[in-house]
């Protein structure tokens, strides 16, 4: 049999990471592109096998080079997203235009599938720019290439993630937490280790023009969420339900950050629900299991928000 060639766009987030520990694992040859070589090469490079692994610098989509790519690959993954725009239409090219180039690209060279990562739960968030472009890339990649298959996770967890560990650090210093809709926003949060192992899954077997929905084992809410990881860095806070115009206010004034801590945009995709929306499948009707629980792996890395870090329930029991 034929080695695979991966072509995965999006490498350096915490996804691109884990998966190409796992995919070197079984020697497929991945092709990683990242946009600064010398500022993510170093951490990519320890994630694979030696020899498994070829970086490539690419800043700016240049059609010519994609198609290099594309050309010499046996599946292309994009998992490229963003959370809140730097610069006007970054939704657009990276959400839309990018994956639609690149499942026309995946269609030209009769690659065996093209794999996109897009959101749960944003087909009601019609008054979200995030959500509609992400909705636009969405279509546009089913219309390109019917051997795509779009992969729409909830919130996507882990100790190399920028949710618990943000909402840990703003917990270990902040006296109260704001809670928008009163924190009644459900979600269903997925491991890491669980959605690499589903896309592990789908690049060995025969689907394809798929969209498939990624879940973890329970449905908690915001609010829960939040208890639970007070719960794990051993802190108490006071949460305080915000009034949607107040929270509107903070939001006009987080976003101005260099790295906000919250944009108006999120603020509206917080009003959705982020479980199974039972217009797809999900990865349970294919037998994928993701059975890591929010609150036991938080548990394994919470230590870093603790007083007295890793040894902090020794020192507790000492005195």
């Amino acid at each position: 049999m034929k080695q695979k060639e991966i072509l995965l766009f999006g490498a350096s987030g915490q996804i691109g990471r884990n998966l190409i520990r796992k995919l070197s694992k079984k020697n497929y040859k991945i092709t990683a592109v990242t946009r600064n070589v010398h500022s993510t090469g170093y951490i990519l490079k320890t994630q694979a096998n030696p020899g498994y692994l070829e970086l490539v610098e690419l800043k700016r989509f240049k059609i010519d080079k994609i198609e290099e790519l594309i050309k010499r690959s046996t599946i292309c993954i994009n998992l490229i997203g963003i959370l809140y725009e730097k610069k006007k239409d970054d939704f657009k090219l990276l959400h839309s235009d990018l994956p639609a180039l690149l499942a026309e690209k995946a269609k030209k060279f009769k690659l065996e599938k093209f794999i996109h990562l897009s959101a749960l739960g944003i087909e009601n968030a019609l008054d979200s720019k995030y959500a509609r472009s992400k909705l636009d890339g969405e279509r546009r990649i089913r219309k390109n290439f019917d051997k795509s298959i779009i992969i729409k996770p909830s919130i996507v967890y882990s100790v190399d993630d920028k949710f618990s560990t943000k909402f840990m650090s703003l917990l270990s210093i902040l006296p109260l937490m704001p809670l928008y809709y009163n924190g009644k926003t459900k979600f269903s949060p997925i491991h890491v280790a669980d959605l690499v192992d589903i896309i592990d899954n789908i690049i060995d077997s025969d689907k394809k023009n798929l969209v498939l929905e990624c879940i973890g084992p329970e449905e908690i809410t915001f609010k829960e969420i939040i208890q639970k990881l007070l719960k794990a860095i051993g802190k108490k806070r006071v949460l305080l339900p915000l009034p949607t115009p107040i929270a509107k206010l903070t939001a006009k004034f987080f976003q101005m950050f260099p790295n906000p801590l919250l944009t108006e945009d999120q603020l509206v995709m917080l009003k959705y629900d982020n479980c199974k929306s039972e217009i797809y499948k999900n990865n349970l009707d294919l037998g994928y299991v993701a059975a890591r629980k929010f609150e036991n792996e938080i548990n394994k890395y919470s230590y870093n928000w603790k007083k007295g870090g890793q040894f902090s329930d020794q020192l507790l029991e000492k005195k």
